[in-house]
């Protein structure tokens, strides 16, 4: 199903209008509370369909964010809604509609998958034949058919991790969200779980993810969100977001003189020009502009091993959060 059909006939998916959240620390004296922000006024859009990607270091309102959404806690200021329905006055209706792998606890150690899956059905009111249907299709979809009567407690974080995926999936949702849904799994399952996107979104289920992974984020996000003490700083997609940041391009050439470095030195927005003992050089431009003018200066110069290297989603949060370390 195309976005633009999606978009056409339903509210946003997910939409935060000056949301906030304040916690109440004990201070130094026991009866004192000391308040502290974990969300500051925040707003955000996310249409159906969209896979959007929340990311900040520790402590920068992820989590707290994703349990508003998702109804497991209130917020103290301002509203939040679900495909139209408030997540407050309506909790009721948004949980019947939304999907969650918060990633921790929920899953009792001392049953199998199956019986967890089960429980989980019976609590989203699907009916017995449907519950078997789908509790099998889901164990096989994510690899734990052949475990599916073991109890969970022996089970690798890895097969613990999908076991959650499938939760989340149980009652086929229209909003997932997916709290660091790849940690502990192997590389096959990361990409088993992009595929898995893919289909999601095409059924036009809207997938909300915070993860820690920015090379993840940039492969399977339409767009990110990048949030700090409680505020967000911007909201793009990753390849947008690049191009606004003002990490610089980079150009890696093998074959320029030491004359046409030196013209190309003299160049507007040219921020430096690296040259090796061996001939290559790294020149990085700071605009579109001193890019095409360094590329056009070597290509008519005859160069020929020129590489445009673009910043990644990693440069461009780094450059914002001044690098702060990316976690949960």
């Amino acid at each position: 199903m195309a976005q633009s059909d999606i978009l056409g006939s339903s509210p946003p998916a997910v939409e935060i209008r000056r949301l906030g959240r304040l916690y109440e620390e004990p201070g130094r004296h026991r009866k004192t509370r000391t308040p502290r922000i974990a969300l500051d006024s925040v707003s955000l859009t996310v249409q159906p369909g969209e896979i959007h990607g929340l990311l900040g270091p520790n402590g920068a309102g992820k989590t707290t964010l994703v349990k508003i959404l998702s109804t497991v806690l209130l917020p103290t200021a301002g509203a939040a809604s679900i495909l139209g329905h408030d997540v407050v006055r309506e909790a009721a209706a948004v949980r019947r509609l939304i999907g969650v792998s918060l990633g921790g606890g929920g899953l009792h150690p001392w049953l199998t998958a199956r019986q967890s899956l089960r429980f989980w059905a019976a609590m989203y009111g699907m009916s017995k034949t449907r519950s078997l249907e789908r509790c099998d299709e889901l164990l096989a979809q994510f690899d734990l058919l052949n475990r599916a009567d073991s109890r969970i407690n022996t089970y690798s974080r890895g097969m613990r991790q999908r076991l959650h995926l499938a939760r989340a999936l149980l009652h086929d949702p229209r909003v997932v969200f997916l709290d660091e849904p790849t940690i502990g799994v192997d590389p096959v399952a990361r990409r088993d779980f992009r595929v898995l996107l893919a289909d999601l979104r095409a059924k036009g289920t809207t997938i909300f993810i915070t993860t820690h992974d920015l090379a993840e984020a940039e492969a399977v996000c339409d767009r990110v969100t990048l949030i700090n003490k409680g505020s967000i700083l911007t909201t793009a997609s990753p390849a947008a977001l690049a191009r606004w940041s003002s990490v610089p391009t980079e150009i890696d050439v093998d074959d320029a003189s030491v004359e046409l470095l030196a013209r190309i030195k003299d160049l507007p927005e040219i921020t430096s020009v690296d040259s090796a003992a061996d001939g290559t050089a790294r020149i990085s431009a700071a605009s579109e502009a001193g890019l095409r003018a360094a590329l056009k200066t070597l290509v008519d110069g005859g160069c020929t091993g020129v590489r445009v290297i673009r910043p990644t989603l990693d440069d461009v949060y780094l450059a914002l959060l001044g690098g702060e370390p990316v976690d949960g």
